[in-house]
């Protein structure tokens, strides 16, 4: 049975920034209907040093504002429901602070400008080099 010099010490960890308070305040999260890329774009940003929650339906990504701050979103552009863009649109309402990377197996101009032009911070295609992704997190981060 921990003693309360435990609770204590877990209170000064919490208290300096652990992980778990970092995963409330400065999250990536991950948004794409594709289960395969979104299992091994965390498991990516994961071995980079990043907290990630990741989302595969944006009805869910968007109620967990609710709880929660995103610092960077990495967002599909084709997703069934409800599309990218629309999700930065709600963002851009919920959560203007939040930085947004999309990703996108399609090359489609006009729909990167109109990602770039609502204020997305970055726009790769699929597939992208890891460290092009990590780059720009960190640079979304910094911004």
């Amino acid at each position: 049975m921990p003693n309360a010099n435990s609770f204590n010490a877990f209170e000064k960890v919490a208290a300096k920034g652990s992980p778990l308070n970092a995963s409330v305040c400065d999250s990536i999260w991950l948004l794409d209907d594709d289960l395969s890329m979104l299992k091994a774009l965390g498991r990516l940003l994961n071995s980079a040093g990043f907290i990630v929650e990741k989302f595969n339906h944006p009805a869910a990504f968007l109620s967990r504002l609710d709880q929660a701050r995103c610092k960077v979103a990495v967002l599909d552009v084709w997703m069934p429901d409800m599309n990218g863009l629309e999700v930065q649109a709600c963002l851009g309402r919920d959560s203007p602070e939040t930085r947004i990377i999309f990703i996108s197996g399609r090359d489609d101009p006009p729909v990167r400008q109109t990602a770039l032009d609502a204020g997305a911070f970055a726009f790769l295609p699929k597939p992208f080099e890891d460290e092009v992704m990590v780059e720009a997190i960190h640079e979304a981060l910094a911004a």
